[in-house]
């Protein structure tokens, strides 16, 4: 009954109130981006979502779109700022998703949205994942982070789709704060998180994409 009813409206009036609250905070956010960024502030990028409906998941740009003389990406370090490691370890790069969330894309809680290259890799039980809206914090986010190996994570996921209530999305939103203030599990600037799961074989690919503005 939470999950099918209830969630999605709260899901509703919490960010409509988020956004109300932190539009000062996110303009400033949106003044620095253009500057330290030299243009757009904001990167979007497609995700799947509930029943793996692709939307554009919005996020305030943490690294540059620098390129070689040959018209690559030069690689991630090189073009994560010392702004975008601020942005990244306070989570304040999150922020714009509260749009995505008013929008009905993804829900305050659950599974964090991974990218769309990934869906032919995932066991079925692992792609139950997308049973519910993916969230802007999750079970696995508070349970390890980005230190978690990636079979892990999943599983992390998929119980929480098992497990969706009220009482477990307050427990998880304390959490996220608590991590988020202590700055904890955290690792930026390199990728992590990947162990020695199945989907390590693609990752190192695709996250070369996890910053190109689409």
């Amino acid at each position: 009954m939470y999950a099918k009813f209830f969630k999605r409206l709260l899901d509703f009036v919490l960010s409509l109130m988020a956004l109300l609250v932190l539009w000062p905070v996110l303009l400033i956010l949106m003044v620095l981006g253009w500057i330290k960024m030299k243009g757009n502030p904001f990167f979007t990028q497609d995700r799947p979502g509930k029943d793996e409906k692709i939307f554009k998941l919005i996020k305030f740009r943490s690294m540059t779109c620098e390129k070689d003389a040959e018209g690559n990406y030069l690689p991630d370090d090189q073009r994560l700022t010392k702004y975008g490691r601020i942005l990244r370890s306070t989570s304040l790069d999150e922020l714009p998703e509260l749009i995505n969330i008013l929008k009905g894309d993804m829900s305050i809680v659950g599974p964090r949205p991974l990218l769309p290259e990934y869906l032919p890799y995932y066991t079925y039980e692992e792609n139950r994942r997308h049973e519910i809206r993916p969230g802007l914090t999750g079970w696995a986010q508070v349970n390890g982070r980005n230190i978690t190996a990636w079979d892990e994570r999943l599983q992390q996921d998929v119980y929480y789709v098992d497990h969706c209530s009220f009482l477990l999305d307050c427990k998880i939103f304390w959490m996220t704060v608590v991590k988020t203030v202590k700055r904890s599990d955290i690792i930026v600037g390199k990728q992590h998180g990947e162990g020695h799961g199945r989907l390590d074989v693609v990752r190192s690919e695709m996250a070369k994409k996890e910053e190109i503005s689409l």
